[in-house]
């Protein structure tokens, strides 16, 4: 196998840059669906029954798309039409969703939503792969974890900034999505769209090494019901290295799903003291919580420069046991404020696990991947994104009702313990690094 020639950060900024857009969308649904749920009429343990679609989304879609984009070639290339294509179905549903007149329809949009931000995200992963030599991937995936954060901090504040920036309305009727934040998702579908054109335009990709043994393996193994049946059972045949991340990331994404249901919830409840989505103080908590997740995101982006520096001064494992620590620390603080403007310090946490939750498990996955499988394995391993935001899905909301009288923020709580979990078990990880 040749080496892959080494980039310039021009080139590593532009192949990245379309993960700018899909944070745009990722960051709005995060910070704003529980709101927009709550404001159609769902109860607070429903709101994870509801949120179910995004992991079982990607449960599904990620691994065919890697699975299918390693088997891809034609005039835009591998990933590259996996990303316009995702880019294109989100786009609309960011426009359907703040539009949405029930909470069926709202929950509906969201399973479009969430699988197509996932046809253009797996995809992004795997590209690091492609392009960059080993000693580059760690910076590669460095750089995609910057635009996340950027894309996170602008979308966030969308709401907080129409309502305090504009005077756009940031209240509404009875079952009615304010015009902030439907403003805030027709821009988040024109950054999204617009970001991934600029990645496709702006990057080339290495066709296969040998395009012979390519079509003949896409020959042979042509047709939906294979590519479904290999996709799945991939999680079988997972390298050493692999299997022993699975256990890290089930427990940090459990903690993030915690964290992205019960936030707003959390912070309107416990320390503004609310649970009217109808009333100023509601949807003045709902705004502040779009600000902090701007906070996290935007501590994440500089981060994401400082980590390859950390890890090359130590190794990756202890950089993401220390990033991983100082996110569990952040959730569980969150229970011991009462003045919303300190709620930042919290976020600083989150925001350096975050950082290293987007880099490090896939710089110390890809050094592990044969090369032509870079796509499929990077969509198996999702597995263990979506699975934990399954288990987060199905038992939060009854562990809350049945134990903690239904107050939203011992989710965070419970996160934040998940975190340290994470934490630790990222000492038991091989890595060839």
């Amino acid at each position: 196998m040749q080496q892959k020639p080494r980039l310039g950060f021009w080139e590593i900024w532009n192949m990245s840059f379309g993960f700018l857009g899909i944070q745009f969308g990722f960051a709005l649904q995060n910070a704003n669906v529980s709101r927009i749920f709550e404001t159609l009429g769902a109860s607070k343990d429903a709101l994870p029954i509801l949120w179910l679609a995004a992991p079982v989304t990607g449960l599904l879609v990620q691994p065919i798309v890697g699975y299918y984009s390693d088997r891809t070639w034609n005039k835009l290339g591998r990933r590259r039409p996996f990303f316009l294509a995702g880019a294109i179905l989100a786009s609309f549903a960011l426009i359907v969703m703040p539009n949405s007149p029930t909470l069926w329809i709202a929950a509906g949009t969201l399973w479009l939503m969430d699988g197509s931000i996932n046809i253009s995200m797996e995809p992004f992963r795997a590209f690091v792969g492609d392009k960059l030599p080993d000693d580059q991937r760690t910076k590669g995936f460095a750089m995609q974890s910057f635009f996340i954060g950027t894309g996170a901090v602008i979308a966030s504040m969308l709401p907080y900034i129409f309502t305090n920036w504009f005077g756009v309305s940031n209240t509404a009727p009875e079952g009615i999505i304010p015009d902030s934040v439907r403003y805030s998702f027709y821009i988040g579908a024109a950054a999204f769209l617009g970001a991934v054109i600029y990645t496709i335009v702006k990057t080339k990709e290495y066709p296969p090494e040998d395009m012979e043994a390519f079509l003949a393996e896409k020959a042979e193994k042509k047709g939906v019901f294979s590519g479904l049946k290999e996709a799945f059972l991939g999680i079988f045949s997972m390298p050493k290295t692999m299997k022993q991340l699975a256990f890290v990331q089930f427990f940090s994404w459990f903690a993030l799903f915690a964290m992205w249901i019960y936030t707003t919830s959390g912070v309107t409840s416990h320390i503004y003291g609310t649970d009217d989505t109808t009333s100023a103080l509601y949807n003045e908590g709902a705004d502040w919580v779009g600000v902090l997740f701007a906070i996290y995101n935007g501590v994440a982006a500089i981060f994401a420069f400082i980590l390859p520096v950390f890890a090359k001064l130590t190794n990756r494992k202890i950089t993401h046991l220390v990033c991983l620590f100082a996110g569990g620390i952040g959730l569980i603080s969150i229970f011991y404020i009462t003045d919303p403007a300190m709620l930042f310090l919290p976020m600083i946490g989150v925001g350096i696990a975050w950082s290293s939750i987007l880099s490090m498990p896939y710089a110390m996955l890809a050094g592990a991947l044969p090369a032509n499988k870079m796509g499929y394995y990077m969509g198996v391993f999702n597995f263990f994104i979506v699975i934990p935001q399954i288990v987060a899905a199905s038992i939060l909301g009854y562990l809350l009702k049945t134990f903690f009288g239904n107050d939203s923020i011992y989710a965070l709580i419970i996160g934040g313990v998940a975190m340290f979990l994470a934490g630790l078990l990222t000492l038991l990880v091989k890595d060839t690094d």
